[in-house]
């Protein structure tokens, strides 16, 4: 299995952060995302991401409001990422003073079809582009 994280600050309410990060059915189409269509309500939600190369389906396995983490994993074989066995932890973490934050994404996957450093570095890149979508809807 091979781990990747990415921990990065936001110059954001953790509150605010939270409320776009772990809104599972709230991503926009852009870029290589086409869709974003969601099954279901709460912890087991599935949505079905369509991409341009493509599809992901995630399933919500963990949503905690109150220690604002949530969990999801892949669920489909057929995911065009070189990646199986695929699941992922957000942590929000408000810094003192409450003004900044900190997001804390942590994944875990088996390369497929791709060295361990190219599926770190799009899974990385998913990540890193993530939070900087929620920057930008905050503007921050």
């Amino acid at each position: 299995m091979a781990t990747t994280q990415v921990v990065e600050t936001v110059a954001a309410k953790a509150a605010d952060v939270w409320e776009h990060l772990s809104d599972f059915g709230g991503i926009q189409p852009g870029g290589i995302i086409e869709s974003c269509e969601v099954e279901g309500e709460g912890v087991g939600m599935v949505r079905t991401l369509t991409l341009t190369t493509g599809v992901v389906v995630e399933r919500l396995d963990v949503h905690d409001a109150d220690q604002m983490t949530f969990a999801y994993s892949i669920i489909n074989d057929e995911c065009p990422l070189p990646v199986s066995n695929y699941s992922a932890t957000v942590k929000i973490t408000a810094d003192p003073g409450g003004e900044c934050c900190t997001v804390d994404w942590t994944g875990e996957f088996e390369p497929k079809e791709a060295s361990e450093d190219a599926a770190v570095r799009v899974v990385r890149g998913i990540y890193t582009g993530a939070i900087q979508r929620a920057r930008d809807a905050l503007g921050v």
